[in-house]
């Protein structure tokens, strides 16, 4: 669990001894009240299952009186909980280890689905909690001339209801004030858990709610404009058609991806041009000191191999999050679900999945949200297989190598490749592993599909940005460390010595890198990119750094750092003679990456989302065995062929 406080309180003494619960279902616009309330900048995605934790905060000092707690909880659909996630609001607010039980529950509901929203709010209150109901989307309604009858909601329900304009923040400095005043009025309620609702209770409820949302519901006579839900339907009846809904699916993603070369390419050469400055600046004050072949050899040119990257990962994370906060990746949730389910998996996975692709830590974090014991055990052992934003920097490097001289679309399409295929091998995992589990569970895929927005550009470029600074402080300490490592490797013991390729050839690394080069020799390598592969364990981005500190890119005063790596890869030979780069070994190492677990972090994160060591290893061993048998089976068969 995770404590975020992230507002200092107001100096006037708490106002309760407990929290105030923030509970509501997934995308009614919880998360965005609880960053109103509290000024806090958590991410708020338009897919349930990214908050698996709760979130505590106080009260913004900007609202003037007493401070108190507020507790953001994860998404759930009723107080009958059916996933890991849904669990942890309900343990949460009826009895929190440390907090004890919700002094005062805000329940959230969406306005544009409130009938089906308001049944969490009557189980709260047949609960005994005191509550006060937030309707948020109140702009949405708004705009398209609708009005929902608050004193009227009031006295079917018997609480206080206010509404929230989430985007521009309108009515959250009443809900303080209501909230302020029952805590100070009214003497803590003592909430009780009750037995689950029958379907046929359920059923009641939902025909009740249905008959109150629409008589608290006032339509205008004369209709102003097409509602959100309207242009909403519209949209869905192409974007969610079973044959061009998944095209453009593919389509919007392939683009995502091939722009990540095209718009990246003046960033990334700006980046590099300045680092590659710095590195030719320092060598030019003493090439001889080892200091400074440190500063250029060591640290900045590793630091440039991952840096120059940055952009790309930059334009990949405005692409995703300009897909969530549309509201489409929802939908993509739901395309996804059928075809899932031929794997063992569903739309839910698929929020997991598609996470994979940034980060496979957070992916299996919000794989809790699966209610399915075998849906949640497939769903964290095929998460590594999807390319995360770690291997990006060496897909850039190898597919550089193979298209140097040729357009950018031709690198943008294989890299599409490359992330769709880590999707088919992880669809063969999944297929192969349903068929060998024993769990017989069903799971059930409920999904509430917001409306279709406009995202905000400058929130959009403030996430990705959080992202990618994110990435980067992960990122940065193990290749300062590996990058540290691999040039004392490189450039000891015999230091001093002026022929660089004789002091590499003599080093610790070469050395040991000799010892374990017939490993990676039916896979076209050599002890170098042994060393490299081994390095990338602590990180994949480690990889680009460590080739750049071998072959010793800062020495030369070539055009830039990227520029003079992929000239030393093509001029590298392997023992035999022949090149040690070529279309069949590069191809072998994208496979490899593709299908690799080489992240402690994931298997440490593997072993706790699981419980147990047994998962991790067997991931850890099937997965890099299955990856070096392809690898060598690709070069091996491409050189059988006569492509080298």
């Amino acid at each position: 669990m995770r404590d975020s406080v992230t507002a200092a309180a107001s100096a006037t003494p708490a106002l309760d001894h407990g929290f105030v619960a923030l509970v509501g279902s997934p995308n009614s616009g919880k998360t965005t009240l609880f960053n109103w309330l509290t000024g806090s900048r958590f991410k708020t995605v338009n897919y349930p299952g990214a908050t698996v934790d709760y979130s505590l905060g106080k009260i913004h000092d900007r609202y003037e009186g007493g401070a108190f707690t507020v507790m953001d909880t994860p998404g759930t659909y009723s107080l009958d909980p059916k996933s890991p996630d849904e669990r942890v609001t309900f343990e949460a607010i009826f009895n929190h280890k440390t907090h004890g039980a919700a002094r005062l529950v805000i329940a959230v509901a969406d306005a544009t689905h409130l009938a089906r929203q308001l049944l969490l709010t009557r189980q709260l209150l047949e609960s005994g909690f005191d509550v006060v109901l937030a309707v948020t989307m109140s702009d949405m309604l708004a705009h398209q001339g609708d009005i929902i009858d608050v004193p009227a909601l009031e006295k079917a329900l018997g609480i206080r209801v206010v509404l929230i304009d989430g985007r521009l923040g309108g009515g959250v400095a009443d809900l303080v004030s209501v909230v302020r005043q029952k805590l100070v009025t009214e003497a803590p309620r003592n909430a009780t858990r009750k037995t689950a609702w029958s379907h046929d209770k359920l059923e009641t409820s939902f025909k009740e709610n249905v008959v109150l949302a629409e008589s608290v519901l006032t339509r205008p006579k004369v209709k102003l404009k097409t509602s959100a839900a309207e242009r909403t339907r519209a949209m869905d009846r192409v974007l969610l058609h079973p044959l061009f809904g998944l095209a453009i699916f593919f389509v919007l993603m392939a683009t995502i991806f091939s722009s990540v070369f095209w718009f990246a390419a003046p960033a990334m050469d700006f980046v590099d041009g300045t680092l590659s400055g710095w590195a030719e600046a320092i060598l030019a004050r003493d090439p001889h000191s080892l200091i400074y072949q440190f500063l250029a050899n060591g640290v900045i040119a590793s630091i440039n191999a991952v840096i120059v990257f940055v952009p790309q990962i930059f334009i990949l994370f405005i692409g995703i999050i300009f897909l969530e906060d549309s509201g489409y990746l929802a939908r993509s949730a739901t395309l996804m679900d059928r075809p899932l389910s031929k794997l063992g998996l569903g739309g839910r996975s698929f929020v997991s999945l598609l996470s994979g692709y940034a980060c496979a830590i957070p992916a299996m974090m919000a794989a809790r949200t699966i209610n399915s014991r075998k849906e949640r055990w497939l769903t964290l052992f095929v998460v590594p297989l999807m390319s995360c934003s770690a291997r990006l920097p060496v897909y850039a490097l190898l597919l550089s190598f193979l298209f140097h001289d040729s357009p950018a679309w031709y690198a943008g399409v294989a890299l599409a490749g490359l992330y769709f295929g880590s999707m088919i091998v992880g669809a063969i995992a999944a297929l192969i592993a349903s068929k060998l589990i024993k769990f017989e569970d069903r799971s059930f895929f409920m999904l509430e599909l917001p409306v279709y927005r406009m995202p905000r550009p400058k929130l959009v470029l403030r996430q990705a940005l959080t992202r990618t600074m994110g990435y980067v402080k992960r990122a940065g300490p193990p290749i300062f460390v590996f990058a540290l490592i691999v040039w004392l490797g490189t450039t000891f013991p015999n230091y001093d010595e002026d022929d660089a390729t004789v002091r590499l050839n003599t080093s610790y690394a070469a050395q040991v890198g000799q010892v374990i080069e017939p490993v990676f020799e039916p896979m076209g390598g050599d002890w170098r990119t042994g060393v490299g592969l081994i390095s990338a364990f602590a990180a994949r981005e480690v990889f680009v750094s460590s080739l750049a500190v071998v072959f010793q890119v800062a020495d030369d005063n070539e055009d830039t750092m990227q520029e003079t790596l992929l000239a030393k890869m093509s001029e590298a030979k392997a023992p035999d003679g022949q090149p040690l780069f070529t279309i069949a070994t590069v191809l072998g190492l994208a496979v490899f990456f593709m299908i690799a677990l080489q992240c402690l972090t994931t298997f440490v994160v593997a072993q706790r989302e699981s419980g147990g060591w047994k998962f991790a290893v067997m991931q850890l061993v099937v997965f890099n065995a299955v990856a070096y048998g392809l690898a060598v089976a690709i070069v091996q068969g491409l050189r059988a062929v006569g492509i080298a």
